[in-house]
């Protein structure tokens, strides 16, 4: 366990042949009027609240291609990326439509490839009024990178953002959850790249990710360098075990009702929790690629069934963008307790 400290707060290209493109700048279109477009402050609401003087918790999106998960990364390389045809934009659709029907606003942490790669999917979610936050530029997780490897990818990312929709990248959020005990560098990277907030962190024990010490509410990180404030993703806990609610596979795999569980648990300590969900895992019929039968469980499982589910905690629980919090995370009082970052 490092030794460092944590400041905790009470407050606890174009148009593709499917012309997917087109159906983007209609929803860029319709949503115009009520929207403040790129420039829309993130500390007001986008819609009146279906759920008022309730938490607002955290609703975010890792917006990538599904040929670009860690699950499918032996079927198709990076340099086929480019000749993949793209499925992002009819998912993004969907996501806006609902959001704007529960008068929720989520952030949507943006690959730099996909910025660079599909500009009008960028420019789509910031008119409907939503957070850009940085996924990297290409979805490499930080464990398999070293310190400047790591600065370049989450540089090349947020420069290609803000060049785009005009509006400064303030947010991060690892591939894979991938700030794990012994990376704790990526804090001090992000720092000094200009981040004020990360969203990597996930407090349970499991292969290939987890922070199992992370306090489980949005925290203050103090590095040497500064502070990064920190969103962790929601958990629960049975018999006192921490079990991973936050929505992506365990949205699809669990019962619906553990997922509800820590929100509601969340919303009763009037502390916001943090959902997470891909583009992907409301497509059913993207294409199925061939790996081994464990990542086809792992990715393909449930997908049919995902945006019921979304519906289902839209109409439950209210959602804000990360970003909307920062003020008063940042600006509120803070203690000073033991921590593993």
């Amino acid at each position: 366990m490092c030794n460092e400290s944590f400041l905790l707060t009470a407050q606890g290209d174009s148009t593709n042949e499917s012309g997917e493109s087109d159906k983007l700048l209609s929803w860029h279109l319709k949503c115009e009027p009520h929207c403040s477009a790129v420039s829309a402050p993130l500390d007001t609401p986008l819609l009146p609240s279906m759920h008022p003087n309730t938490t607002s918790h955290f609703f975010t999106v890792d917006v990538e291609e599904y040929f670009q998960v860690r699950a499918l990364e032996s079927a198709v390389s990076r340099e086929e990326w480019i000749s993949r045809p793209s499925r992002l934009a009819g998912s993004i659709d969907d996501l806006l439509q609902r959001l704007d029907r529960y008068g929720a606003r989520g952030t949507f942490f943006v690959l730099g490839w996909i910025a660079e790669h599909r500009p009008e999917i960028v420019h789509a979610i910031a008119a409907a009024g939503h957070e850009i936050a940085s996924h990297g530029f290409w979805h490499e997780r930080v464990t398999a990178l070293d310190r400047d490897a790591f600065r370049e990818d989450v540089r090349s990312s947020k420069q290609t953002l803000e060049d785009l929709i005009g509006i400064e990248i303030v947010g991060y959020r690892a591939p894979s959850f991938s700030i794990i005990p012994g990376w704790e560098w990526a804090f001090d990277v992000l720092i000094e790249e200009g981040y004020r907030y990360d969203s990597s962190l996930f407090p349970i024990r499991r292969r290939g990710y987890g922070y199992p010490n992370s306090p489980r509410i949005a925290h203050v990180i103090q590095r040497a360098g500064g502070r990064l404030a920190e969103f962790p993703l929601a958990t629960t806990s049975i018999l006192r075990y921490p079990i991973p609610a936050a929505g992506g596979g365990y949205l699809r795999q669990f019962p619906l009702a553990i997922i509800r569980r820590a929100f509601r648990e969340a919303t009763e300590r009037d502390e916001p929790a943090t959902f997470y969900i891909h583009p992907w895992e409301i497509d059913p019929d993207q294409p199925r690629l061939p790996v081994s039968a464990l990542n086809r469980l792992r990715h393909y499982r449930g997908l049919a069934g995902t945006l019921g589910r979304i519906d289902d905690l839209l109409e439950e629980f209210s959602f804000d963008a990360i970003a909307s919090y920062l003020p008063a995370l940042e600006g509120g009082t803070t203690r000073l307790t033991a921590g593993a970052a």
